[in-house]
């Protein structure tokens, strides 16, 4: 096995060194917690949590295993006989029905039988019902005969009072007789497993129980208050795992009651709303002794109730689920057996060959961000492999190639790609930004879309940006107007960065009105990677120097002139070499993180910059504006601050 991730191929290339003809000829672990991967740590605690009941709070990106790990600790948790639960009528109080807990299996059988002899007590009153019915409509033929037959009326009067004793008995022994049969509030099978229940997503009603309004409250016509009775989620999930991804969705109310059936290991049902005929009924507890598995991502934990969270961290495990693992033989055998499970899953889509495999080991490279590793966004990685299996099905072939898995990747574009792709065309359609030429106070900026969606992938765009400086509107009052929908970060970025002209540039700024504009920025910008490229085009328009449209460019910038790392980098260039641009300025620390389709390899050439004197020399053109202010940054930006050392980006 290779030591180090230099060592190894290209996963198109090394797929072909692997003993197999497709995933076929892989085994799929039959237990789910074999089944994650690249969260080591995460197994290791749900192992753990599972032996001895504890509660787990997972953190992290969407798709990176949370709910498979909640649905494994069912598996795990040690075998307890699980119990069944039934709700009666309580002949004392009828607004607080009683509970009875028995073995599971049994709970069932109890019902049924209840059932049975209700029906049998029923038959008999039906069978009295209609004796003395007969008994009062026969008197009253009898009276007729002794009478001579001379008043029939005897017989009308005789049959409405049978019909009114038959009315009345009939409601009052049906009310009778349901309220008497228990209800199976939870019932289990025997030798049923652990339950694992989903919550994500639940209303109070459905976390915590409820009790049905009653639309007959009274004149016999009314449900019983125990047939009303429905179960929550937490009782449904005693002895077993209740799983809640998104816990700061829940309202505070119910986080509060979620707390109280985990410390007391059992909670009273009760009408949740107050203006149902259910808000007067109120069981007695029901068991919800239950693990609680909490997820979410990272701004779960501000909405949490704090003392739900103390309670699973003095009682339980905190987990951050990693969103990559570094691309090694044995991580990478790990996402070969990924796409197998997939496959095994789906039961629709056929194998991949090797150079499938490759492909989507190669997506997942891209999709981490980072050089020598994989993304573990597998949720989304799992949407590639169902869309290749559809494309190799459409075309009537059984096993999915490399080629199969290119076209998914052009069909299953994010949305956020989609609108990128079209924002192009139409920008070139209207010319809303150049790529050939020089101007004064014009750079090509780079964003992202899709930063905040929750994806993986980001989808790139160009974003021209325009400066224009003009005297002051008020004397030694100069302003930085920035125009574009921008959000807080971006106005503090554009603040900063007057700061920085300021000091390097040695002109008097209060003299003038700076004005900064986002062009066609219709969806707003937030975040400070453009403050590269504000710097560069307010320095144009200040010293009059020109700047070189073919290069695009991106980067945080510091007060002190240094160009720091941003997010989505590949998207970026790739954005920009669809845009035409043929040269691309990023931050050096950033140069790892690059990671090109082969496509690109000789349409585009990535630069990596430190700081913004190594900006301006790559950007400007040549020009005697251009070598005074660089001049003028060296005194300001040593050199020596920064390290020479820059890792090439790859392709």
């Amino acid at each position: 096995m290779p030591e180090n991730n230099s060592e190894l191929k290209d996963p198109r290339e090394w797929v072909e060194d692997l003993d197999i003809e497709s995933t076929e000829d892989i085994a799929v672990p039959k237990m789910l917690v074999d089944q994650v991967i690249g969260q080591e740590q995460g197994v290791e605690i749900v192992r753990k949590a599972s032996e001895q009941k504890r509660h787990v709070m997972l953190i992290g990106d969407p798709g990176t295993g949370k709910s498979m790990l909640a649905k494994s600790m069912s598996e795990l948790l040690p075998k307890e006989e699980l119990q069944d639960v039934l709700v009666y009528h309580n002949h004392e109080d009828n607004n607080e029905p009683r509970v009875r807990v028995v073995p599971s299996g049994k709970g069932k059988e109890i019902v049924q039988v209840q059932k049975a002899q209700a029906m049998i007590e029923k038959e008999k009153k039906a069978k009295s019902q209609m004796l003395i019915v007969f008994t009062v409509v026969g008197f009253g033929i009898l009276w007729f005969i002794t009478t001579g037959f001379s008043n029939p009326m005897i017989i009308f009067y005789s049959l409405i009072a049978a019909a009114f004793i038959f009315m009345a008995m009939r409601y009052t022994n049906q009310r009778n007789d349901t309220a008497n049969v228990p209800k199976g509030l939870v019932l289990h099978k025997y030798e049923a497993e652990a339950a694992f229940i989903d919550a994500t997503g639940a209303h109070a009603g459905a976390l915590l129980g409820d009790v049905r309004h009653d639309p007959f409250q009274s004149g016999g016509l009314e449900t019983p208050a125990h047939d009303r009775v429905e179960a929550g989620a937490i009782h449904k999930a005693h002895r077993g795992v209740l799983y809640i991804d998104e816990i700061n969705l829940l309202r505070m109310e119910s986080q509060q009651a979620l707390l109280t059936a985990i410390q007391e290991g059992e909670f009273s049902i009760s009408g949740q709303s107050e203006r149902s005929a259910g808000a007067m009924t109120k069981t007695e507890p029901v068991p919800c002794d239950f693990v609680l598995v909490a997820a979410g991502n990272l701004d779960a934990i501000q909405g949490m109730h704090p003392a739900l969270r103390s309670r699973i961290r003095g009682y339980g495990y905190e987990v951050y689920m990693n969103s990559t693992i570094p691309d090694s033989q044995e991580n990478r055998e790990k996402l070969v057996r990924f796409i197998a499970q997939e496959v095994a899953k789906d039961e629709k889509i056929g194998h991949f060959s090797k150079g499938a495999i490759g492909e989507v080991i190669h997506e997942a490279q891209r999709r981490a961000g980072r050089q020598n590793h994989l993304s573990l966004r597998l949720r989304e990685l799992g949407g590639l492999v169902r869309v290749a299996g559809d494309v190799s099905i459409e075309l009537g072939e059984d096993t999915v190639t490399a080629e199969h898995v290119m076209t998914a990747k052009t069909i299953a574009k994010p949305l956020e790609q989609q609108i990128a792709d079209r924002y192009v065309e139409r920008r070139k359609d209207y010319k809303t930004y150049s790529v050939k030429g020089s101007e004064i106070g014009m750079v090509n900026g780079l964003a992202v879309m899709g930063a905040n969606s929750g994806m993986a992938e980001m989808a790139g765009i160009l974003m021209p940006i325009v400066a224009e400086v003009t005297p002051a509107q008020y004397k030694n009052h100069g302003r930085v107007i920035a125009t574009g929908k921008l959000g807080e970060i971006a106005k503090e970025a554009v603040e900063n960065v007057s700061a920085l002209i300021k000091k390097y540039t040695g002109e008097d700024i209060s003299k003038y009105d700076i004005h900064v504009q986002f062009v066609g920025a219709y969806e707003g910008v937030e975040g400070d990677s453009a403050s590269v490229s504000i710097a560069t085009a307010v320095i144009s328009a200040l010293e009059n120097a020109e700047i070189d449209q073919t290069v695009a460019l991106t980067g945080s910038l510091s007060v002190r002139g240094q160009v720091l790392p941003v997010g989505g980098v590949t998207a970026k260039i790739e954005a920009a070499a669809e845009s035409g641009v043929t040269k691309v300025l990023i931050p050096s620390m950033n140069a790892q993180d690059v990671l090109l389709d082969s496509k690109y390899k000789d349409i585009i050439e990535v630069i990596p910059v430190s700081t913004l004197k190594e900006v301006l020399d790559n950007i400007l053109t040549a020009s005697p504006s251009k070598e005074g202010l660089l001049d003028n940054l060296t005194k300001f930006i040593p050199s020596s601050q920064f390290s020479n050392e820059v890792k090439k980006p790859s392709v």
